[in-house]
């Protein structure tokens, strides 16, 4: 059902091959942009990815309603489907839709340990254990050092590769390896960091952080701005 032209297409693969596997079980990766630059179509892109492929995928917002997040996925979904020429969109839609959840927590209601007792229910009641956690709508200009290690620590304890979106703007500094404001303190903590940014008619992502390897890849890829697919050349 996954297709030869999708997998092709998409740049998970060639940071997966890039950063030795992906950002892997227990780690966090993070998406950092301007805003309006895609951040949330790049997760919905990631969990969508896993979904398809029989991974379970638990989506959290912290800033945007279930069906808000729900119609991302629907019009992602299907950009991709007619992009790659999927077979049987029906049945993949349906099947995508069952390896998904969406939790909101709107209003400055999410806590750490709501998250946890959340994924507890999930993995003990509805038997959904996520393979993939996406949190979008963090702010990671107030959080703390302990926040964020509080964070991978239940990546670790519930064995799911943890992906989030961060805020940039213009003019902020960055440390020596290019990583921006305001992920600079929180680096120690964070596994794989990319970058988007405007390039004219696409999307450029680039690889800042690649775990504790010092040499990062010099991997810079061009983004389709409605599909998050890497643009045909």
């Amino acid at each position: 059902m996954y297709s030869k032209e999708l997998n092709e297409r998409s740049p998970l693969r060639l940071f997966e091959h890039s950063i030795h596997g992906g950002v892997g079980p227990g780690n966090i990766g993070v998406v950092v942009a301007r805003h309006g630059l895609g951040k949330t179509a790049f997760l919905v892109g990631i969990a969508i990815d896993d979904a398809i492929r029989g991974r379970k995928v638990l989506h959290v917002s912290l800033d945007k309603t279930v069906d808000h997040i729900r119609e991302f996925y629907d019009e992602i979904f299907m950009d991709l489907a007619h992009s790659a020429n999927l077979e049987d969109i029906p049945t993949a839609r349906v099947d995508m839709e069952r390896h998904r959840m969406i939790h909101t927590y709107t209003g400055g209601t999410f806590t750490i340990d709501k998250l946890r007792q959340s994924v507890q229910f999930l993995k003990d009641i509805a038997h959904f254990e996520p393979a993939c956690l996406i949190i979008e709508g963090f702010v990671f200009e107030k959080a703390t050092l302990a926040e964020i290690e509080s964070l991978r620590k239940l990546a670790v304890e519930f064995n799911v590769e943890l992906w989030m979106s961060a805020v940039t703007h213009r003019g902020v500094g960055s440390d020596a390896l290019g990583i921006p404001e305001p992920l600079t303190k929180f680096a120690t903590a964070i596994a794989v960091i990319v970058e988007m940014t405007d390039d004219g008619g696409s999307v450029k992502l680039a690889l800042l952080k690649d775990h504790d390897n010092p040499n990062v890849a010099n991997l810079t890829l061009a983004l389709d701005p409605s599909t998050m697919l890497l643009v045909k050349k």
